[in-house]
């Protein structure tokens, strides 16, 4: 089966906190990370419903990340896969 993916994934980890209502500020690690999304580390995630807005930020940076507005595209028993909100 050919890749189908819309953007090339690039490995990437680091800290990210993942923000919700009902679940809190989770901290998370990413696994991967495109032009259009993330996979975030954290089995908690999985209890978000597809389609759920989130905010997230990078953490350990030297200067403060920003935070973006990401919907849960997918689930699995360690974590979530994030897309990014076109905000424009």
């Amino acid at each position: 089966m050919a890749n189908q993916r819309k953007y090339p994934r690039t490995s990437m980890i680091c800290r990210i906190s993942i923000s919700h209502p009902s679940s809190g500020v989770l901290i998370g690690q990413t696994r991967d990370l495109s032009e259009g999304g993330v996979y975030v580390h954290n089995p908690n995630l999985a209890s978000l419903a597809i389609g759920t807005r989130v905010r997230g930020q990078i953490q350990d940076l030297p200067v403060e990340a920003p935070v973006l507005e990401m919907e849960v595209t997918r689930t699995d028993a360690e974590g979530a896969g994030l897309r990014f909100v076109d905000k424009g």
